[in-house]
């Protein structure tokens, strides 16, 4: 029997948090008011789009742009506004009168990666990085809060946070499910600690380059790209109305070409991921990309942004989170584990041969792998100083072509 239980916290915040807040608040409801807008339809319940995938295909690029929303929170606010026009759109085939879903209350929904609970504080993620407020909890024990989201016989599912403007209070309403036996055994036999990793470098040669050796050339992309810059290069020579409609119809079918060309490359480095059996997949930092690849041309910039976001919402639909690292010094590192020397002359364009050791390889694949190792080593560090880890024989390694390459054991790139 699916059993769930639901626990109430009240959170101790101070003003630097709280106004934290509220801003991530005020763009939370805005995304999920964005979303309703595109989903409503005011003719027909049947042209009421509710296709949860659809939709984010279609608005979660713009709204992490028009927003600071963490990743997680966009998706939240997309998925409820989904679902509340669908029981809007399950009312009106009944012949019930109903409007298009409006929200206004100051609530937003966390998962397992925007909120992470310990004993006496959680962790959510808000438009200016994590807040950690601390709880006031009942004086007599066990509380609600230590029976469901402390206890191994349950399970932490979503929580709500909710602000009570009469009393000028946030509440987290944290939702559980109890586990059965043979769920426990397997959350204790495979260890939350132990992660396998996928790297991903970026580059001007290749869309992608995976740690397991997969490369996305993406040669397709860059020859109809031209293609398409030659059509329109051509359609504005005609200095007509129907010459100006054509290239406005050009413009719509390449925009739509090249997300389904992003879609695809996004869907396989997932399967990838899944294939190698891998739970994290990493990116480096596409902040300041342009600047650091200068060659790099504006559709490719346009590229390795698009792919980096639909691969972040499509990895969790198969239990894989994607995550970040620092760039800087990963093309220059020598990715052997005997070594790790650094130096600028060891890249040459596509070619990597470490200065030191003499090791040659594709230098994208190199980056890959030191992409990996790099969250790897953060990883391992970051859950064994944790106050509330038990994980002191935490492992965490990168997936390659032949094996694995221990994070622990690799030496440090310059920079970490």
């Amino acid at each position: 029997m699916d059993v769930r239980r639901t626990a109430v916290v009240k959170l101790i915040i101070s003003d630097e948090p709280r106004d934290a807040l509220h801003r991530t608040s005020d763009q939370f409801l805005y995304c999920a008011n964005r979303t309703s807008e595109y989903c409503w339809s005011n003719t027909s319940y049947t042209e009421c789009k509710t296709n949860k995938r659809e939709v984010r295909d279609a608005l979660y690029a713009e709204l992490r742009a028009e927003t600071e929303l963490p990743a997680q929170l966009v998706q939240a606010a997309i998925r409820r506004a989904v679902e509340a026009v669908k029981s809007v759109v399950e009312r009106w085939k009944k012949k019930q009168r109903v409007s298009q879903p409006t929200f206004t209350a100051e609530t937003m929904d966390y998962d397992t990666r925007s909120a992470t609970f310990y004993r006496n504080n959680v962790s959510l993620a808000t438009v200016e990085g994590r807040v950690e407020p601390s709880f006031i909890l009942p004086a007599d024990s066990p509380t609600p809060y230590e029976r469901y989201v402390l206890s191994e016989d349950y399970e932490f599912r979503e929580s709500t946070l909710r602000y009570d403007a009469t009393t000028d209070e946030f509440y987290l309403h944290v939702s559980t499910r109890r586990v059965n036996d043979e769920d426990a055994e397997a959350s204790t036999d495979t260890g939350h600690s132990d992660q396998t990793v996928l790297g991903i470098d970026l580059g001007v040669n290749s869309l992608a380059v995976s740690s397991t050796g997969t490369f996305w050339k993406g040669d397709d992309y860059d020859h109809w790209c031209r293609e398409f810059e030659k059509r329109r290069g051509e359609m504005q020579k005609r200095a007509t109305q129907a010459g100006h409609n054509a290239l406005l119809r050009l413009g719509k079918r390449e925009e739509a070409w090249r997300k389904q060309y992003i879609h695809t490359v996004a869907n396989e480095l997932v399967s990838e991921a899944i294939d190698y059996g891998c739970d994290v997949i990493v990116f480096e930092d596409l902040t300041d990309i342009r600047e650091r690849l200068p060659h790099a041309t504006w559709h490719h910039i346009w590229a390795f942004r698009r792919l980096f976001e639909y691969v972040e919402y499509k990895a969790p639909e198969q239990g894989v989170f994607v995550e970040q690292v620092e760039p800087n010094y990963t093309s220059q590192r020598c990715s052997r584990m005997d070594c790790g020397f650094t130096h600028e002359d060891n890249r040459d364009g596509e070619h990597f041969e470490c200065q030191k050791c003499g090791y040659e390889v594709n230098a994208d694949y190199n980056a890959a792998k030191n992409i990996g190792v790099r969250y790897a080593r953060k990883q391992i560090h970051r859950l064994r100083s944790s106050p509330t880890s038990e994980s002191g024989d935490a492992r965490v390694d990168v997936r390659l072509n032949g094996g694995t390459l221990s994070g622990e054991s690799h030496q440090p790139i310059a920079g970490d």
